[in-house]
């Protein structure tokens, strides 16, 4: 492993017009990741950037990039790139571009995205003109090289950002099939929170002689997260949910399930208590997407209700909590739901709901990531849930309040070593008119008689 410390910004060598712009976006100091990996991309070496979520990964590629391209400036390639960075998700796409344009102030550089769920007419225009740095999800830049209307041959750097699921079965035929037409003699940087080993191997056909910069043993987790677990039985969860989200603590909070169709259940189930939420997964539109990020970035609206497409990409000042309603089907996808709070030196909570049949899911999470998430005295897999008790105070009727849904996840557990978030004063605005959350993320979706968005399935694109 390659480590390279510096004090300061300027002391990596950056221009200064980059480091006026770093000044005025509000970078003082490098992080860990910055201080090791600027130097090298500069020196033009291949990387394996792993870093934990939050840690400013996106900024120890960007920044030497546009350094580069400042002291080589020449015009940006007709249909073309000179540099290609391609994420997994429309929403990391979109941080990625905005961070090169923040960062870029100033140095007269195009920046072109390029994303599914968007009109393809548009992007092929912007492209006609070329571009400096073209950020793109692989699906659509696959139709985009299918009708001629980009070039490859002139990339000089390839980056993959969350370079573990780029890897992955889902994208990697794709990934092959642009890899093809970008030059062999390019840098390629791989930057991600996580690395397993067979995606490891598989980044060594990609790269040569690469530097391994690692901060943190990979899938380790920030230590100012708070971890909490709730063991609750399947339909206990959302009575929980709401117990949660009226907790004074909570300001904001994204909440995470497995499906498409259960996130939409979740918002349902929200706004019949009054609670203002927006829902974004693959069968959104990228408007649809880009309105409901937009409103929670906002405040507008205080929870997000969100498939692992959220999990990376989304950065949001001052998160409070993260919760998981569905354990993740992959554990390392747990490092990157709640690497979405505790970030830029803020702490966080993470609150994650296990039912009987995802406690072997917890037991890989623990393994993978080396927390000790259950508390002390539960076994997993085999430990009984404690069954539902009586409903508590005024509520009557099914269990369904807030008496039900506490005794169902009775035992809540924090990780050792686990820094609280604290108390928060100022409770999220929950109350309105009924499906206010859908209404202000701009969501078209057919209402239905109380309200509530009725989900819309349709086949989701591999780059969602």
């Amino acid at each position: 492993m390659t480590k390279v410390i510096m004090s300061d910004f300027q002391s990596l060598g950056l221009t200064g017009r980059i480091l006026t712009s770093l000044t005025k976006a509000g970078y003082t100091a490098p992080t860990p990741i910055q201080e090791q990996a600027i130097p090298l991309v500069i020196q033009g070496r291949d990387i394996v950037g792993l870093a934990q979520t939050g840690t400013g990964k996106t900024l120890a590629f960007a920044a030497p990039i546009l350094d580069r391209l400042s002291r080589n400036a020449s015009p940006a390639p007709v249909r073309g790139t000179r540099v290609l960075v391609l994420a997994p998700t429309r929403e990391l796409a979109g941080q990625i571009a905005t961070s090169f344009g923040t960062y870029g102030a100033g140095l007269n550089l195009r920046v072109v995205m390029v994303c599914g769920g968007a009109k393809i007419g548009g992007q092929i225009r912007q492209l006609e003109r070329g571009a400096h740095i073209l950020v793109a999800t692989p699906g659509r830049l696959i139709d985009l090289m299918e009708q001629r209307a980009v070039s490859l041959d002139k990339v000089e750097t390839l980056i993959l950002d969350e370079a573990d699921q780029m890897l992955d079965l889902g994208f990697i035929h794709a990934l092959r099939a642009i890899a093809k037409n970008v030059p062999s003699k390019r840098q390629t940087l791989f930057f991600s929170a996580t690395m397993p080993k067979a995606v490891e191997s598989l980044a060594a056909t990609f790269l040569r002689n690469p530097a391994e910069v690692s901060v943190a043993p990979p899938a380790t987790t920030a230590g100012r997260i708070e971890q909490r677990v709730c063991f609750v039985e399947q339909p206990e969860k959302a009575s929980l949910l709401i117990e949660k989200i009226r907790d004074p603590e909570l300001r904001s909070a994204i909440v995470f399930t497995r499906t498409k169709h259960g996130a939409d259940g979740v918002v349902k189930r929200l706004a019949k208590a009054d609670i203002d939420s927006v829902a974004i997964h693959g069968n959104k539109s990228q408007s649809q997407r880009e309105k409901a990020l937009e409103a929670f970035k906002a405040g507008r609206v205080p929870i997000l209700v969100a498939t692992d497409i959220a999990a990376r990409g989304i950065h949001v000042d001052a998160l409070t909590h993260v919760i998981n309603y569905d354990l993740p089907d992959v554990p390392e996808q747990f490092v990157h739901r709640i690497g979405r709070t505790a970030r830029a030196g803020n702490s966080g909570v993470a609150i994650s709901f296990c039912s009987r049949d995802e406690r072997p899911t917890l037991r890989a999470i623990e393994k993978l990531t080396g927390l000790k998430l259950a508390p002390n005295g539960v076994s997993l897999p085999d430990e009984p849930l404690r069954k539902p008790g009586k409903p508590q105070g005024n509520r009557s009727g099914n269990g369904g309040g807030r008496g039900g849904a506490r005794s169902g996840g009775g035992y809540q557990g924090q990780s050792s070593g686990s820094q609280s978030g604290g108390s928060h004063s100022g409770r999220p605005h929950r109350k309105g008119p009924p499906g206010g959350g859908a209404n202000a993320s701009g969501q078209n979706s057919q209402r239905s008689s109380n309200g509530a968005a009725r989900p819309r399935r349709f086949k989701e694109r591999a780059d969602a």
